[in-house]
C-alpha cells in the first residue's frame, strides 16, 4: 500500500511507450519524463526538452472543422477562409482542442500523474516483464530532474518485484542519483563526449558533473550500459577518447552506439521550436569504424 506522501505526489509525463525493446533488457515499458536540463542539438524527442506543457500541431493531418476553435479559452485557434489558424503564442496547452480533435492534428504533451495511477498501468504487463526478462525504464526528457517522485515510483517498482532501468544524461545533482541508486538494477547512461568543449557544442553544458555522476555510480557497483550517440560533425571524433575513458568504468556492462537520425524535423515544426538537427547522417562506414574502435578496445558493442 502507498503512503499517504506517495499517494498525493504528482510527476509530469510526455509519454508512456509499452512493449519496448531498447531500453534496456527484455520487453519493458518506459515512461518518458518532461523536462531535460541539456540542449542536444540531436535531440530526437524535442517535447521533452521544457518542463512545461507544450500543445504540437500538425497541420497536415488537419481537416479544419473548427472544433478546436469552439472549446480554446484562449483563442489561439481560428479558422479564417475555411483554413485552421493556429497561433502557438495565445496557446496555454490546456488541451482542451486535443479532446475534441478529430484527425488527431493535435496533441498536448506534459500530463501530471500520481504514483498510484502510473504504478497500476505499469504493472498490467507484469507478465511480459518476467517472460522476457524486462521491466520498467524510466526515461525523458530527464527523469532524475523529478528525483523524489522516481525515487518512491521505484520503490512501488521494486516492492512488485520488477526490474527497474533509469536512463539519464547523468547531468543532475548527485543527491538525485542518491535518491534512487538503492532501487535502480541499471542505468543506462549517455555519453556524448570526453572532451569539455565539444561536450558544451554538443549540448551547452560541461561535462564535469556527468563525469563525476558516471564514477559515482560505478562505485556504488550498479551496472551501466553506456549509450553514445554517434554524429559526425560533431563527436566522431571522441570516440577513442569515450573507449580509453570507459576503460576504468568496472561494472559496464555494454556500449550501445546510437547513429543519429533527423526523424524528428516534423516534431519540431509542431512545437514551434528552432530545429537543431544536423544535416550530416552518418555513413554505414563510419558508424562501422566506430564500433570498430571500441570492440577493438576489448568493449562489448551492439
Amino acid at each position: 500500500m502507498l503512503c499517504k506522501g506517495c499517494c498525493t505526489m504528482m510527476g509530469t509525463i510526455f509519454e508512456i511507450k509499452r512493449f519496448a525493446v531498447h531500453d534496456g533488457n527484455g520487453i519493458r515499458t518506459t515512461v518518458f519524463f518532461k523536462g531535460c536540463p541539456l540542449k542536444c542539438v540531436w535531440c530526437h524527442n524535442p517535447e521533452g526538452i521544457s518542463f512545461e506543457k507544450q500543445m504540437a500541431y500538425m497541420p497536415e493531418k488537419c481537416i479544419n472543422c473548427g472544433e478546436c476553435v469552439k472549446v480554446c479559452p484562449s483563442s489561439a485557434h481560428r479558422i479564417v477562409n475555411n483554413l485552421h489558424v493556429y497561433q502557438s503564442i495565445m496557446c496555454t496547452s490546456c488541451g482542451k482542442c486535443e479532446e475534441i480533435c478529430l484527425s488527431g492534428a493535435l496533441k498536448k504533451y506534459g500530463e501530471q500523474i500520481s504514483i498510484q495511477s502510473l504504478l497500476s498501468i505499469l504493472l498490467e504487463d507484469r507478465i511480459f516483464y518476467e517472460q522476457s526478462g524486462g521491466g520498467v525504464t524510466l526515461s525523458g526528457g530527464e527523469c532524475l530532474c523529478q528525483a523524489d517522485f522516481c525515487e518512491e515510483l521505484l520503490i512501488e517498482l521494486k516492492h512488485n518485484g520488477i526490474n527497474t532501468a533509469v536512463d539519464t544524461c547523468g547531468f543532475v545533482k548527485r543527491k538525485a542519483i542518491e535518491k534512487v541508486i538503492p532501487y535502480t538494477d541499471i542505468f543506462l547512461y549517455d555519453l556524448k563526449a570526453i572532451d569539455e568543449n565539444v561536450h558544451i557544442k554538443c549540448t551547452g553544458k560541461s561535462n564535469k558533473l556527468i563525469l563525476d555522476n558516471l564514477k559515482y555510480i560505478d562505485s556504488c557497483n550498479k551496472k551501466i550500459e553506456i549509450r553514445i550517440p554517434f554524429v559526425p560533425s560533431y563527436n566522431a571524433g571522441e570516440i577513442k577518447k569515450i573507449g580509453e575513458y570507459l576503460k576504468n568504468v568496472k561494472n559496464l556492462t555494454k556500449i550501445k552506439l546510437l547513429p543519429y537520425h533527423n526523424y524528428a524535423g516534423s516534431k519540431y515544426t509542431s512545437l514551434a521550436m528552432r530545429n537543431t538537427l544536423p544535416r550530416e547522417l552518418p555513413q554505414k562506414e563510419e558508424t562501422d569504424m566506430a564500433i570498430a574502435t571500441l570492440k577493438n578496445m576489448g568493449f562489448y558493442v551492439e
